[in-house]
C-alpha cells in the first residue's frame, strides 16, 4: 500500500519506519526546508527503546546516550534524598531493553538517517487532507495533491489536521513553563550531582541528566506561571538574564550553581491537549502529540509516540487498501487509553512535585520512600514488560511514567520487588 506520514519529527520519522517494516511505500511530508538540531535532553524507557531495536536504530540511538545507573528523587531545599530507583543494568536485564537518556537530536538524527531520502520531501506545507472510499489526499501550498491508502497525521501539538478531522480544538496551556539548557560537563564538575535527578519543591521542580556521552548536562527548571502571566511555546524563546535565580530563590545551592552557570536560558509555556474520544476517520489517523499531546513530567511523550508507530505498523501488516479503515480502528483501539491514562498522569505528577511544604508533602515523600523500599524499580515499570503494547488491558494503572508518585492510584507494580 501507499502511505502519506505527515509531520518528520520523532513520530513521523518511526512511523514512516514501522510502515516501511510492514511493507508499505512511505512518503514522508515535512513543511521544515532541513532537518536542525532542536531541542534538548528527551527519556526513554524500555516500552520506546523495545521498539527503536525492531525499527533497527537502537544501536544508533544508544552509542551516543546515556545509561544512567539510578534515578534519584530529592528535596528541594537542602537536596536530602527522598528516595531512588535502580535504573542501568538491572533495568535492561529485567526487562530487555535499556532506558536512556540523550539529546533529542541525536534521537530524531537516528530516526532520519534510516528513512531513505528517497521517502522524505521537506520544504512541503500540507493545508488539506481528503478522502474517499477508496483513497485519502493531502493537498500541498503548492497545490498538489498527494494521494494514498492511508494518510498518518504527525503534525505535532498544533496539529492541522486534527482540526480539519475533528474540528476547532486549540492547545491548553498547563499553567507551568520551563527553563532550559544544556551545559559542557567540564562546568559542572564540581557540584556533586546525581546523575539523574528530579528535585521537588512548592510551585516548581528541577530535573537534569547527562547526555550526548556524559558531555552535556541537560537541565530543566519547572515553574508554575501566575494567572497574569502567559508563557510562550517555543524551543528557542529566551528568558530575561537571570531570571530563573529569583524563580529559583532559597534552593540548595547545586541547583542555584547549576543555574547560575547556565546564563541566560530558553524559557517555554508548556502546553497540553484535551484527550480525544478517537484519533482516526475512515483512512486518515492521528499519531503523536497530534492525538495527545502531555506535559513532560512523566518523560514519556516521545515514548508514547514510538509506541503509537509500532502500534500502527503492526495493525497494517499485510493489510491491504480496503482493510485500512478497520485497521486503523484496531491501532486506536490498543492505543488510547494507555496514551490518555498517561497523559493524565503526567498532570497528577506535576501536581506531586509542586506540593507545598508541609503535611501533604510530608505524606507524598513517605510514600515514596515507602514504595522505594519495597521495589527495585519504579511504580510505572509494569509498563515496561514487552507485551505493554497489546492493548489497554495490558497496562495496569501503576503505569502512568517514569516519575509516578505511588499512592495515588499508582500501586499496582509489584513487578520488580528487592529479592526478584
Amino acid at each position: 500500500m501507499r502511505a502519506i506520514v505527515v509531520g518528520a519529527g520523532i513520530g513521523g520519522l518511526a512511523a514512516a519506519l514501522s510502515l516501511r517494516r510492514a511493507g508499505h511505500e512511505v512518503t514522508l511530508v515535512e513543511q521544515a526546508p532541513r532537518f536542525t538540531e532542536v531541542g534538548a535532553g528527551i527519556q526513554l524507557a524500555p516500552n520506546a527503546t523495545r521498539v527503536l531495536r525492531r525499527l533497527g536504530v537502537l544501536d544508533a540511538v544508544a552509542a551516543r546516550a546515556v545509561r544512567p545507573a539510578r534515578l534519584s528523587f530529592r528535596a528541594w531545599s537542602d537536596g536530602a534524598d527522598i528516595c531512588s530507583y535502580l535504573l542501568g543494568p538491572a533495568v535492561e536485564e529485567e526487562f530487555g531493553a535499556p532506558y536512556l537518556l540523550l539529546h533529542r537530536a541525536d534521537l530524531h538524527g537516528a530516526l532520519a538517517d534510516a528513512v531513505p531520502s528517497g521517502c522524505v520531501r521537506l520544504g512541503t506545507t500540507v493545508v488539506g487532507v481528503d478522502q474517499d472510499d477508496g483513497a485519502a489526499h493531502v493537498t500541498t501550498a503548492s497545490g498538489e495533491r498527494l494521494g494514498a491508502d492511508v494518510v498518518v497525521a504527525a503534525d505535532g501539538i498544533r496539529s492541522a489536521a486534527r482540526r480539519w478531522l475533528f474540528g476547532p480544538d486549540e492547545a491548553l496551556f498547563s499553567h507551568t513553563a520551563a527553563y532550559r539548557a544544556l551545559l559542557p560537563a567540564d562546568e559542572v564538575t564540581d557540584l556533586d550531582l546525581p546523575e539523574l535527578a528530579v528535585w521537588m519543591g512548592p510551585d516548581r521542580h528541577f530535573v537534569h541528566y547527562w547526555v550526548r556521552r556524559r558531555e552535556l548536562l541537560n537541565v530543566v527548571a519547572v515553574f508554575t506561571v501566575r494567572a497574569a502571566r502567559t508563557a510562550q511555546e517555543s524551543w528557542v524563546a529566551q528568558a530575561e538574564p537571570g531570571e530563573q535565580m529569583g524563580e529559583f530563590a532559597g534552593w540548595d545551592p547545586r541547583v542555584l550553581g547549576v543555574l547560575e552557570r547556565a546564563g541566560r536560558m530558553l524559557c517555554y509555556g508548556i502546553h497540553t491537549r484535551a484527550p480525544l474520544a478517537r484519533w482516526n476517520v475512515g483512512r486518515v489517523t492521528l499519531l503523536g502529540d497530534s492525538a495527545h499531546a502531555m506535559v513532560p513530567f512523566l518523560a514519556q511523550g516521545g515514548a508514547q509516540a514510538i509506541m503509537d508507530a509500532a502500534v500502527l505498523g503492526d495493525v497494517l501488516t499485510g493489510a491491504a487498501p480496503a482493510d485500512v479503515p478497520a485497521a486503523l480502528d484496531r491501532y486506536v483501539h490498543r492505543r488510547l487509553a494507555t496514551a490518555t491514562r498517561t497523559q493524565a498522569g503526567a498532570a497528577r505528577a506535576g501536581e506531586d512535585f509542586h506540593l507545598p511544604d508541609g503535611p501533604a508533602a510530608e505524606a507524598r515523600n513517605a510514600r515514596m520512600a515507602a514504595h522505594a523500599a519495597g521495589h527495585r524499580f519504579m511504580p510505572q515499570s509494569a509498563a515496561w514488560v514487552p507485551d505493554a503494547a497489546d492493548g489497554p488491558a495490558a497496562v495496569p494503572d501503576a503505569a502512568d511514567g517514569p516519575m509516578a508518585v505511588p499512592g495515588e492510584g499508582n500501586g499496582a507494580a509489584g513487578h520488580g520487588k528487592r529479592g526478584t
